[in-house]
């Protein structure tokens, strides 16, 4: 269907110029360069069949006698040609483009997991070094409170290291469009009480609307996705401010807020705080995260069929997850 239209849309322009006594050349050269538009957007079928109708819509319209089909002249059968040799050639290009373009991504997803893995993965491993080479060699000196703090900074670490590298995993898989998903029926607040119990923070507050609908999930997927917002917005809002995770249906969607109160997301980042490896961070010391939490929620959600969008608000910030519903029991 776009070929068809790129190719009648290039004929209407022809006979406007035509009526305008525009030579027969330009009026070649604009059905070639539709030829060459669709070469460029699809794929090789396309470009050839852009260039027969191309070819044709020039014999049957702007050669003489008009109106009639004549593939029976030498310039006819050349015309022909021409407009299939640049659909070939120009298809061809446009397949070497993509790829160098694909593997230009590739490189660059390279380089930025390479600069990632070099500052996100050395702090907690830097930490968690430290803490328990002086329990070795301290250990005997340390009181049984103490030994315990610097365990639970150490599994702490751990934890956060083991968010990270799952991320990554998760980002290079979606990436690659490497993602498999065998859904199930779920209660969505299974999964959301499963990830809240992770975190066992009392600013988390959870609202529900009663009944709700079960959604078709990859139930650890998605609960990585609700951790990485729910983990930003505990992260980015003051100590103490709740963070409110509000959870209703209509008839289509089953949607889920994560709203803090922290300093918001600048209208001019909204677009930017989706893409890999965006972060806040403000050289190797700044506040701001890895730039994964909230590219991979937006992969996860999206491959289940559903949006991850920010809301606007006057305070703070507000994610919101819609995932599509079961046409089945609501609970």
């Amino acid at each position: 269907m776009f070929t068809i239209v790129v190719v009648l849309v290039a004929g209407v322009v022809c006979f406007v110029l035509d009526a305008w006594f525009m030579p027969k050349l330009g009026t070649l050269l604009v059905l070639q360069l539709a030829v060459v538009t669709v070469a460029l957007l699809k794929e090789r079928p396309s470009a050839i069949l852009a260039g027969v109708l191309g070819a044709l819509v020039f014999n049957y319209f702007f050669t003489e006698p008009r109106y009639s089909f004549h593939m029976t002249e030498l310039d006819d059968i050349v015309n022909l040609m021409i407009f299939l040799v640049i659909a070939l050639i120009t298809s061809q290009l446009a397949v070497y483009y993509r790829s160098q373009q694909e593997a230009l991504k590739k490189a660059q997803l390279r380089s930025s997991i390479l600069l990632s893995v070099s500052h996100d993965l050395r702090t907690p491993l830097s930490s968690i070094i430290g803490t328990l080479s002086t329990m070795q060699e301290y250990g005997h000196r340390l009181t049984p409170a103490e030994q315990q703090e610097l365990l639970t900074a150490a599994l702490d670490e751990s934890h956060r290291l083991h968010r990270y590298v799952e991320n990554l995993l998760q980002a290079t898989k979606l990436q690659h469009g490497e993602l498999r998903l065998n859904l199930s029926e779920q209660s969505i607040m299974q999964v959301i009480n499963a990830v809240t119990e992770r975190f066992a923070s009392p600013r988390i507050q959870v609202q529900f609307d009663r009944p709700l609908p079960q959604v078709q999930v990859r139930e650890y997927l998605l609960a990585q996705a609700l951790y990485n917002l729910i983990d930003n917005a505990l992260k980015y809002s003051p100590q103490g401010s709740p963070v409110l995770i509000r959870v209703s249906a209509d008839s289509q969607w089953l949607s889920i807020q994560v709203s803090d109160q922290g300093p918001g997301i600048p209208l001019r980042t909204r677009d930017k705080v989706f893409e890999l490896f965006y972060s806040t961070r403000q050289g190797d010391a700044g506040e701001g995260g890895t730039g994964l939490g909230l590219a991979v929620a937006k992969g996860i959600v999206e491959a289940h069929g559903g949006r991850l969008e920010i809301l606007p608000v006057d305070t703070g910030s507000t994610f919101v997850v819609r995932l599509p519903v079961c046409r089945g029991e609501q609970r």
